[in-house]
């Protein structure tokens, strides 16, 4: 009997000291009360025993009655929590356990076990519950004991492989997980048998034996057991499976890191190696990306012809291997590939390609692979490839292969996913860095052609330079330099800067380079040059409707261009010059001091304000005058003051080289990165001087006898230089410029010869007249003498100096005589 009552009790009882029993009958009536539910509830035996169960309950427990005894005589009882009300209303939550009982006589009763659970955290459940929870858990539940050997485990730990529990029992982790870092796990363990703390979300990553050939990722935590004086007993820790979140954290850090990483320039090459470095971080051994050689010019993407052999050129590729020696063509290098290889498929089709385990005995895709480097995939030890090709705005610019190497587990769909999202925004990249190029080499073509393609004869000056254009971030500029031949053996110096970059800025150079030029024909001084260029941006700006708006008009862009323009006479060593909105010139003398021309500073072009004015200096023979844009001295690493840029460029002129040319070059490598932010132009002039015995002048009176000796003493200068030859035509200018000087002009009247790269000769006076070309009838008696001239010399013009003007013509030194 008493054995039988144990038994049957065992499943029946609560693990609780205080739980009261009542009994109610089959219809829910309380039939008896005890002293433990009076204290509970606070009602007396004689209010409750007759009345029904439900009065007892809340509203809403109350209404489940009928259902609860419904599962009690369905399932022989039923446990569970509802809300009991006191004498007084106030509500008490219970735990009830309802189980069948027989009253003697066989009359059917129920006993309800009561617990007070207000103040517990929930159930208190037997051993048997508790272990149930445990050992049914989807988590893996484990306890070790303090020397970390397992004592227990539930069922869901087999399904990471190690064996069972059974077998699992009395091992260290090293021996059921061989794969994982167990020593780091175990360092957990200990310091929480140490500190007592838990250790909540731990993760790692290692291969267990359930999947040895991929990595996968676990959180795990920690917590000490304690027996009843608090002593350690061992430690009890879960482990959860959370490999899918830990790579799409691997494939969202890789994509930010893409982001972050891929598409920094505007370089095509250095976009394709961008897009390698950041794949073969965490997500492939080895990485190649092959593109249509067109592709790499800027220009449309070409598709391959119908051939054998498809070439494309190995933009950027990359491997976690130091030296990328799974790599058979080096970066820049033709790969020509099988035109029925998987890579040119996707080139031709579009669509990715993936293989999760090569074959090893598969014939290799690339052609013309020089026999020392020729390997199959095997040698190299790559066993999984993916290919994707580059495409954007719906055009396929070249492949990108993944290879894995180190990485046991093969690619799968996922990892095809990311490698089609990563070359998709590598692509969009790559297609802006093209049509960057394009444009950018379409704008480098359009500068060159319209800077001087070579510089011009003359004896005035030795003249180098040199132009580096900005990098593809910031857009080519329109700085440019000139050097214009003038009359007299003097030349002009002129640097600029158009503001803007692109095509619209090469034009705006190109315009401002041409007006330059026809007003250095009129033969004007520097300032007065500046000052109808400045006229005539401003007019075209306005012209052309104000502020400048895509597409830029090349009137409206040249505003705010600076211009530095300086005339340099052989003759005398005089140099004269005016600024708009540009630096000042620096000066080398031939000691090699070097120095900077206080140059007053007039505003940019375009910009109205105050007139401009020149300086006016001697140079001695042997000076360099140094031109220069802006550029030259943004790229410094001082204060960036002023004084501090000129100390730099100061120190990179002090350095002599063999040559101007030679010079020129180590001032923009010492001044200018390879890469400037800012387009840079440098003109490097050293002077010269005419000899005494290369310039002969006279004064001559106001008096037609003197034309003759004026011919006279030409003719014999031309024997002293040995040009006779030229004494003709020499005295047939003579005689008719100093004779319209006579008879049109006012003294004083001065006659001079120069022997330079040609025969100048010129005649200056002190009216302001300019002399006029006519075409005389052929009855009339005069008016020959300036056709005469411009029929005789090889040109001839005019220039207004201070007090008069001067009229020139030159003969050719090689040229036969007319």
């Amino acid at each position: 009997m008493g054995t039988h009552e144990k038994q049957d009790a065992a499943p029946q009882r609560f693990d609780v000291a205080d739980a009261a029993p009542l009994l109610l009958d089959a219809r829910g009536v309380v039939t008896s009360w005890t002293r433990g539910a009076q204290r509970l509830l606070t009602y007396t035996a004689a209010e409750v025993v007759g009345t029904d169960a439900t009065g007892l309950l809340s509203a809403e427990d109350a209404a489940r009655v009928p259902e609860l005894a419904e599962r009690c005589r369905r399932d022989g009882g039923w446990a569970g929590l509802l809300t009991a009300r006191r004498k007084n209303g106030q509500p008490v939550r219970v735990m009830v356990r309802v189980t069948p009982a027989m009253e003697p006589g066989g009359a059917p009763h129920w006993l309800v076990l009561v617990s007070d659970v207000s103040g517990a955290r929930g159930w208190d459940m037997s051993r048997a519950v508790l272990e149930q929870m445990v050992a049914e858990s989807p988590v893996g539940i484990a306890i070790v004991d303090t020397d970390l050997r397992c004592v227990w485990s539930n069922t869901a730990l087999e399904s990471y492989g190690g064996g069972s529990p059974r077998q699992r029992l009395g091992r260290r982790l090293a021996e059921i997980q061989p794969g994982i870092d167990s020593e780091g796990i175990e360092t957990q363990m200990r310091r929480v048998l140490k500190t007592g703390r838990p250790i909540v979300g731990y993760e790692h990553v290692g291969k267990v034996r359930s999947a040895p050939l991929r990595e996968t990722a676990h959180m795990m935590s920690f917590t000490r057991l304690d027996d009843d004086q608090g002593h350690p007993m061992g430690v009890y820790y879960t482990v959860v499976d959370i490999t899918d979140r830990h790579r799409a954290r691997q494939r969202l850090a890789l994509l930010d890191r893409a982001g972050e990483q891929i598409g920094r320039s505007l370089d095509i090459v250095r976009t394709a190696q961008e897009l390698a470095d950041v794949a073969v971080q965490d997500f492939a051994d080895f990485v190649m990306v092959d593109l249509l050689e067109s592709v790499l010019r800027g220009a449309e993407p070409e598709p391959p012809g119908d051939t054998d052999r498809v070439p494309l050129r190995r933009a950027a590729h990359q491997s976690v291997d130091p030296g990328v020696p799974e790599a058979l063509v080096g970066i820049g290098e033709v790969a020509s590939y099988l035109a029925g290889s998987p890579l040119i498929r996707c080139l031709t089709t579009g669509r990715s390609w993936r293989e999760e385990r090569l074959e090893p005995l598969a014939g290799g895709w690339a052609a013309d692979i020089p026999s020392d480097r020729e390997e199959t995939f095997p040698d190299l030890g790559l066993h999984s490839v993916m290919i994707v090709p580059v495409r954007a705005r719906g055009v396929t610019l070249g492949v990108t292969s993944f290879f894995r190497r180190h990485h046991q587990d093969p690619f799968d769909e996922d990892d095809l996913s990311l490698a089609e999202d990563l070359v998709s925004r590598a692509a969009v990249c790559v297609d802006n860095a093209r049509r960057y190029t394009r444009e950018r080499e379409a704008a480098l073509v359009l500068q060159r052609s319209l800077l001087p393609q070579r510089m011009p004869e003359q004896a005035a000056v030795e003249v180098a330079a040199c132009y580096r254009p900005a990098d593809e971030l910031t857009g080519l500029g329109g700085d440019w330099y000139d050097l214009i031949p003038l009359s007299g053996a003097r030349v002009a110096l002129v640097v600029g800067e158009v503001p803007g970059h692109g095509i619209d800025a090469a034009a705006a150079m190109g315009r401002l380079r041409t007006a330059v030029r026809t007003l250095a024909a009129l033969d004007l001084p520097p300032e007065e040059v500046l000052a109808h260029l400045d006229d005539l941006v401003a007019r075209t700006a306005d012209e052309e409707g104000g502020p400048p708006e895509p597409p830029v008009a090349a009137g409206a862009e040249s505003v705010g261009s600076g211009c530095l323009y300086v005339v340099y006479d052989p003759v005398d060593g005089r140099c004269r010059m005016a600024a708009a909105g540009h630096p000042a010139p620096a000066v080398v003398r031939p000691d090699g001091a070097v120095g900077f021309v206080a140059l007053p500073q007039g505003p940019p072009l375009g910009v109205g304000g105050a007139p401009f004015e020149a300086v006016e200096l001697t140079l001695a023979e042997g000076s360099t005058l140094a031109l220069h844009t802006d550029g030259l001295l943004a790229h410094g690493y001082g204060d960036g003051t002023a004084d501090a840029d000129r100390d730099r460029l100061r120190r990179a002129l002090e350095e002599r080289g063999d040559s101007l040319d030679l010079c020129c070059r180590t001032v923009i490598d010492t001044l200018v990165p390879a890469r400037p932010h800012d387009d840079v132009a440098l003109l490097l002039a050293r002077t010269r001087l005419l000899g005494a015995g290369r310039v002969a002048d006279w004064e001559l009176p106001a008096d037609p006898a003197v034309v003759a000796d004026a011919r006279k003493e030409a003719a014999r200068q031309l024997d002293e230089w040995g040009l006779e030859e030229l004494a003709f035509t020499l005295e047939l200018v003579v005689s008719e410029l100093v004779t319209n000087a006579i008879r049109h002009a006012e003294a004083p009247i001065r006659l001079r010869l120069i022997r330079n790269r040609t025969l100048i000769c010129e005649v200056s006076d002190g009216s302001a007249t300019a002399p006029h070309l006519r075409h005389p009838r052929a009855m009339d008696e005069g008016g020959r003498g300036l056709l005469l001239v411009s029929q005789f010399t090889q040109r001839w013009g005019t220039r207004f100096v201070p007090g008069g003007k001067v009229i020139w013509a030159e003969q050719s030194l090689t040229d036969p005589p007319a």
